[in-house]
């Protein structure tokens, strides 16, 4: 397992948001995350990310107990997250955007150099499809697009663990579909990614296994399949016309 998460309670006074949850992600799979509003995803990838420390239970990368670290130190040792809302430099190039994180991560000192850096940004955009925005500014992309600039500033970063938090989320059909064979293509670069979507056509078109949250706790865990057929999801999530590409 490249991230396990063991017995995880966070807690915001009396609502215990996540409820001694459990699981692990193998290396180089696609593992979804779904539940209700308010079911405790996005708290969790928080507090594996080091934005909440939790009251209990370990956060293990690569078998290293990573729990109550910084965020900028989890993200050095290779675990990135995005975020719901993203938010772009608007001001700045789209070429710009992607620049930020590389020196960052390496910088000028640290030994790469201003050709390197452009290359490398050049290269992450053609892989997010976002080569022909280059010199546009952020604030002029749509909403698909700017959700693949989120994901090329996070691979910016060099992941080995990508946590994508509702990377289709307000996109049209077609958005969508681009944001998929971007995470597809993340996954067969060798990159291990999380996902917590809403969209369950997204979900079961790239998740190899998901987990379901509901009130904080997990109530499943398996393939987009027997999550599918799981009595108890249906009933908290999924509702009863619900079926695998559906």
């Amino acid at each position: 397992m490249i991230l396990e998460a063991q017995g995880v309670i966070k807690r915001f006074g009396g609502l215990v948001a996540v409820d001694d949850v459990s699981f692990g992600v193998r290396e180089r799979e696609v593992f979804g995350i779904i539940g209700p509003n308010g079911a405790g995803k996005t708290t969790l990838f928080n507090v594996i990310t080091g934005f909440y420390k939790p009251e209990k239970g370990r956060i293990i990368f690569q078998g290293v107990d990573i729990t109550g670290k910084k965020p900028n130190e989890i993200a050095r040792i290779g675990l990135t997250r995005t975020w719901q809302i993203v938010k772009p430099f608007l001001g700045m190039k789209v070429l710009d955007n992607v620049l930020v994180p590389i020196y960052v991560k390496r910088g000028i000192l640290r030994g790469i150099s201003e050709r390197e850096a452009i290359e490398r940004a050049e290269e992450i955009l053609e892989f997010v499809g976002l080569s022909h925005r280059r010199d546009f500014l952020a604030e002029t992309l749509p909403q698909g697009e700017r959700k693949r600039l989120e994901i090329a500033r996070a691979l910016a970063t060099e992941p080995k663990l990508l946590m994508l938090d509702e990377p289709a989320g307000g996109l049209t059909p077609t958005e969508m579909d681009e944001v998929m064979e971007v995470v597809r293509k993340v996954r067969e670069s060798g990159v291990t990614v999380i996902v917590i979507e809403h969209n369950m056509r997204v979900v079961t078109g790239i998740c190899e296994r998901i987990m379901v949250l509901n009130f904080g706790k997990k109530i499943a865990e398996g393939t987009p399949e027997d999550v599918a057929r799981n009595e108890e999801v249906i009933k908290a999530y999924l509702g009863e016309r619900f079926h695998v590409g559906g």
